[in-house]
């Protein structure tokens, strides 16, 4: 999980740091690229500030990312072939946990950003119905960071699906990951508890600090 956090925190932080800038060359969906600069701008406003309390900024970023990101579709690709075994119950409390992991997990490093410049550089179609919008983030001390957020729908209703990373993608690490849990767990049903475990730890982690 430690590399999925290293990546994914660069990726979310990075999108706290995007500004309004015109459209560019190569640029197949120019209001798909606005939508990635208008989430950076929200996210730079509402959760970088040091000062805002935890549970407040955990609070916006749910938000942030129940308004912007698909989390069913996300939800049910990182299950992968395991969604098909599940009830209906077991799908709405792991798509519960899932977000609760994602927010206890990325929400407090919005204090933390390093990164120095957020640029989209473009944007492409993909598989018919799905749109990449690619980007780069300034690094102050390492070489820049490519990365291309997947969306999918069109005019000002687009959702991320995935973000990819230097060309890896985590929507297929986290479902990589969350398979090996669930076989040496004994199911999806351990996944879920392990989970809510984690979720309790990262709130406990939170409160003391």
């Amino acid at each position: 999980m430690h590399a999925l956090c290293t990546l994914c925190t660069a990726v979310f932080l990075a999108a706290a740091i995007a500004f309004s800038q015109p459209a560019v060359a190569g640029d197949a969906n120019p209001a798909a690229s606005a939508f990635i600069q208008e989430l950076g701008n929200d996210a730079i406003q509402q959760l970088t500030d040091p000062a805002i309390p935890q549970s407040e900024r955990e609070a916006r970023f749910r938000r942030l990312l129940n308004e912007h990101f698909d989390m069913a579709a996300i939800a049910k690709f990182v299950l992968g072939r395991y969604w098909r075994s599940t009830n209906e119950v077991q799908r709405v409390e792991f798509q519960q946990r899932f977000v609760d992991f994602i927010v206890a997990s990325y929400s407090v490093r919005f204090s933390e950003y390093m990164a120095e410049g957020f640029k989209v550089t473009g944007s492409s179609v993909e598989n018919g119905d799905t749109i990449a919008v690619h980007s780069k983030i300034d690094m102050p001390s390492s070489k820049d960071i490519q990365v291309d957020w997947r969306l999918r729908g069109s005019d000002r209703n687009f959702a991320i699906v995935d973000i990819v990373v230097e060309g890896v993608s985590m929507g297929v690490t986290q479902r990589s990951q969350f398979a090996s849990m669930i076989q040496s767990s004994g199911g999806v049903n351990g996944l879920i508890e392990a989970l809510r475990t984690r979720n309790v730890q990262f709130a406990n982690s939170s409160t003391e600090q």
